[in-house]
């Protein structure tokens, strides 16, 4: 540490610094909006391409920083424009044009600067402008770097929203007056620029990954652009910083050490990131498989009590589960208040019960779904209802029941339970002969859909005519309407005297 604060108060290591944290930020901000776009190898492209404008910079001006920016710009720029036009007049697709213009671009570069540097009087290193020379940074490039930033700084935030709308919907922008295709020459001319400043810092070979990993990271940790935007740009300054520090510390070359500390900044993103990284899905998975596990555990226990089995703790077995992870489950289970333990014997309370019977409708309904609307056979359907069961929501089950025409029982002959919600006086609680009036309040938007498919809307009087092989014959004022018993479970309704109270 102190070999490191020795170097900061030199004019040299200053600079350097300075230099690195502008790179790290201009290159963080852009890197989003090139990642997005899937620019990332256009980015590489230009990097790589810059070198015959130095070459030829060097040859007129001689060693001049200002030079070389200024001719590694034209460089850049008519890269840019050579690739689109192959696009255009050759109908060649963008990774090949890429390919064919930016290793045409750097071959005709190394040559020149071999060429040239081969000369006794030649201060030119084709080495530099590969892998960066951040220790030669003059003031001259430190305030052609901070315009650089400043320009893309100044430029996203002005053009900010038709950024955003042609980096998402380009159809939509160009619909809406906004050009994509400028936006997209504005991108590039800033990308240049970006470039160009960089070579001091990282190279032209490296360059890439302070245009790539930022944004990598930043989208590992967030979903919103602007916040993307900002820890991208807060990676590319932080990696650039510390990047340099090691350099310094081991003696080594500044731009592979940046792209080193980038890269390892991005895997620790991967791995510790709150939703995207690999310890979170690995925890979450192993959540969501103790969740099933317990599902399961409520499920089969709900079948044996059904049956008028007993279950004892110690007895108690699951194809798949270990009999110690068993046990732990259902402890939590107790301690969740969905089982209880009497006697030495398990019981499921009332929470649990209601949880279970969701878990079996869910089960058995999904059976019958793929057996009837799939054609799968009764041997093929439980494992996909497993996986099934687990996952999808309430009202989906509900769609699925509808479609299905409320069943009672499942391939196998087994009765499938009602909706936890089913109403406590419906249809089936009628006889022959009685009145009633269908509830406005039912217990489903599909009850409500089969009802006005029936021509029975909510409100209506009726009489429950005969009760034959279990389906319920209806009579309205002007319809006589015949409904599966599950139906007529499921229809909430109200006696005349309380339909007349409620109104």
């Amino acid at each position: 540490m102190d070999l490191i604060l020795e170097a900061f108060q030199q004019p040299w290591a200053q600079r350097a610094l300075l230099a690195s944290v502008l790179v790290g930020l201009s290159c963080g901000l852009l890197s989003s909006l090139i990642v997005l776009r899937n620019m990332s190898l256009i980015g590489d492209a230009l990097s790589h391409s810059v070198l015959p404008g130095i070459v030829i910079a060097f040859i007129l001006l001689g060693y001049s920083a200002l030079g070389f920016f200024i001719g590694a710009v034209i460089a850049g720029l008519l890269t840019a424009v050579g690739i689109i036009l192959i696009q255009e007049y050759f109908a060649t697709k963008t990774d090949a044009s890429v390919g064919i213009v930016f290793t045409t671009m750097f071959a005709i570069g190394v040559i020149g600067i071999s060429r040239i540097s081969d000369r006794e009087d030649t201060m030119i290193d084709l080495e530099d402008f590969l892998f960066g020379d951040l220790w030669s940074v003059n003031n001259t490039d430190l305030i052609l770097t901070l315009v650089v930033c400043v320009l893309t700084f100044v430029g996203i935030v002005t053009f900010y929203r038709p950024l955003l709308i042609t980096t998402f919907q380009p159809i939509v922008a160009d619909t809406v007056g906004i050009s994509s295709i400028k936006m997209k020459y504005f991108l590039l001319i800033l990308l240049t620029l970006t470039v160009v400043a960089a070579l001091k810092v990282v190279g032209v070979i490296l360059v890439v990954s302070m245009l790539i990993t930022p944004a990598a990271t930043a989208l590992l940790l967030s979903n919103n652009l602007k916040r993307v935007m900002l820890i991208s740009s807060i990676v590319g300054a932080v990696s650039a910083v510390l990047g340099f520090m090691v350099a310094i510390y081991l003696d080594i070359a500044p731009g592979p050490s940046m792209t080193v500390t980038v890269a390892s900044i991005y895997f620790l993103a991967g791995l510790a990131a709150p939703k995207k990284g690999l310890i979170q899905k690995t925890l979450a998975k192993r959540r969501s498989l103790h969740q099933i596990q317990q599902e399961d555990i409520l499920k089969n226990l709900y079948k044996h009590l059904n049956k008028g089995k007993t279950v004892s703790l110690n007895q108690f077995a699951i194809e798949g589960i270990k009999p110690t992870r068993l046990k732990k489950h259902i402890l939590r289970l107790i301690r969740h208040k969905l089982i209880r333990e009497k006697n030495g014997l398990l019981e499921l309370t009332n929470d649990g019960s209601h949880l279970a019977s969701k878990l079996v409708r869910a089960h058995r309904l999904w059976e019958s779904y793929l057996a009837d609307k799939m054609g799968l056979t009764e041997s093929q359907i439980h494992a996909d209802a497993e996986i099934l069961e687990h996952h999808l929501t309430d009202d989906i089950l509900d769609e699925v029941e509808q479609s299905l025409g409320f069943p009672d029982k499942d391939p196998h002959g087994s009765p499938i339970p009602l909706k936890a919600t089913a109403p406590a006086y419906s249809i089936k609680h009628m006889q022959p002969g009685e009145s009633a009036v269908i509830s406005n309040n039912q217990v489903s938007e599909h009850i409500v859909a089969e009802l006005w498919n029936r021509k029975l809307s909510p409100g209506i009087t009726f009489e429950v005519e005969a009760i034959k092989d279990g389906n319920y014959i209806i009579r309205t004022p002007s319809e006589k309407v015949t409904l599966l018993p599950r139906l007529a479970r499921m229809i909430r309704v109200e006696t005349i005297g309380e339909a007349y109270a409620d109104k």
